[in-house]
C-alpha cells in the first residue's frame, strides 16, 4: 500500500548533482572534470560572450546608426472607432480602456486617435489626444480630459 513513509521518485526522474573536486573517489577528482592546463582550467578561465576566436565579433561588425532613445515615451494607440463599445455618458479612462482589452497593462502611455465616428458623449482621459479625435469628440458633446 502507497503511503508517505514509502514514497519515492520514479527512476530516473532525480539526478545527482555532480560534485566535483571532492577527491578520487567521487569519481571527478583531480582536475575535477576541466582536463589538463589550458585556459578553461584555470580560476576565472573561459572565455567572454560573443568572443569568436579573435575574429572580430558580429555586434562589432554590424553597422550602427542612428540614436536610441531609452527614455522615449511608447504611446499604446486607440481610435476612435474603437470607443463603440463604451455606453453613452461613460469614463474612459486607462482602467476601462484596459478592462475592454484595447490596450495592454504594460503600456503606460495612451494616445487618442481620430480614426472612425463617434456619436456618443464620452468623458476621455488619456495621455495624449490628436486635434481630429478632439474635435470629434467635442462635437459629439464630450469631454477630453488629458
Amino acid at each position: 500500500m502507497l503511503n508517505l513513509s514509502n514514497l519515492s521518485p520514479a527512476p530516473g526522474s532525480r539526478k545527482q548533482r555532480k560534485r566535483i573536486g571532492r577527491g578520487p573517489g567521487s569519481g571527478h577528482g583531480k582536475t575535477a572534470g576541466k582536463g589538463h592546463k589550458g585556459h578553461k582550467a584555470r580560476s576565472g578561465g573561459g572565455i567572454k560572450m560573443g568572443f569568436e576566436g579573435g575574429q572580430m565579433p558580429l555586434q562589432r561588425r554590424l553597422p550602427k546608426r542612428g540614436f536610441n532613445n531609452a527614455f522615449k515615451k511608447q504611446f499604446a494607440i486607440v481610435n476612435l472607432r474603437d470607443l463603440a463599445c463604451f455606453e453613452a455618458g461613460a469614463k474612459v479612462d486607462r482602467q476601462a480602456l484596459l478592462d475592454a482589452g484595447l490596450i495592454s497593462a504594460k503600456d503606460n502611455a495612451v494616445k487618442l486617435l481620430g480614426n472612425g465616428e463617434i456619436d456618443k458623449a464620452l468623458t476621455i482621459a488619456v495621455d495624449k489626444v490628436s486635434r481630429s479625435a478632439r474635435e470629434k469628440v467635442e462635437a459629439a458633446r464630450g469631454a477630453i480630459e488629458e
